[in-house]
């Protein structure tokens, strides 16, 4: 992340907070499965969203991305054309670490501030970190657990082709161009398999919560 090795960084101080990486492919359902888990107590820090507030207008990381990429990359509404510069930089590697040298330093200051506000209003807490790339970037340091939300290939397909009307074909160059799925869940502390209906998703939720509350409750004991 930027200039920094992630495995240099780790979590700030957050009393027992339990941080749970939440992960998994491409049109998976991490936001279902997130949203479930925040119904039942974890709130969520979603790193989409925290790569989108560093960059509005006004924002350093704004400024800079347009200093470097030129004004094409400013969409009609003044805020950054983000299919745009996606394409710019899925097709040159260094462009692309460039990029995440003007974003990732402020995502993740973003990250450690929120962390610790919710720290401080339920210090013996659970949060999810909702990270979609946290294993390619190499951000397991940043969680206490992690969590892959899993479908297969062949369901990712099909999900991404309907979600963004898209050919299979691009939808597969999409999928290859991530980690594949099943090593992600082989990596997992935990998985929960969302190919089913919501009620079964939510019951495997549902065990999951029970389980976090468990692995926290032994972990303040020990603390």
């Amino acid at each position: 992340m930027a200039e920094k090795n992630p495995l240099e960084l780790s979590l700030p101080a957050t009393g027992d907070l339990l941080v749970l990486g939440v992960t998994g492919g491409i049109a998976s359902g991490k936001t279902t499965v997130a949203r479930m888990l925040a119904e039942l107590g974890a709130p969520i820090i979603d790193f989409d969203l925290l790569a989108r507030e560093v960059v509005v207008p006004g924002q350093p990381a704004y400024q800079e991305i347009v200093d470097y990429f030129g004004d094409p990359v400013i969409g009609e509404d003044g805020n950054l054309d983000r299919k745009r510069l996606s394409g710019i930089v899925f097709r040159d590697p260094e462009k692309r670490r460039i990029l995440e040298g003007m974003t990732h330093p402020r995502i993740f200051a973003a990250f450690v501030r929120r962390l610790r506000r919710m720290a401080i209003d339920d210090p013996q807490g659970i949060v999810q970190a909702v990270i979609p790339l946290l294993f390619e970037a190499r951000l397991q340091p940043l969680v206490h657990k992690v969590l892959v939300v899993y479908v297969s290939p062949d369901t990712q397909i099909e999900r991404l082709m309907k979600r963004d009307r898209i050919s299979r074909e691009e939808a597969r160059r999409i999928l290859d161009a991530q980690m594949p799925i099943d090593q992600k869940a082989a990596l997992a502390d935990y998985i929960i398999r969302n190919e089913g209906t919501l009620d079964e998703t939510r019951k495997e939720v549902h065990a999951l919560w029970q389980q976090l509350k468990e692995t926290q409750r032994l972990r303040v004991q020990g603390s």
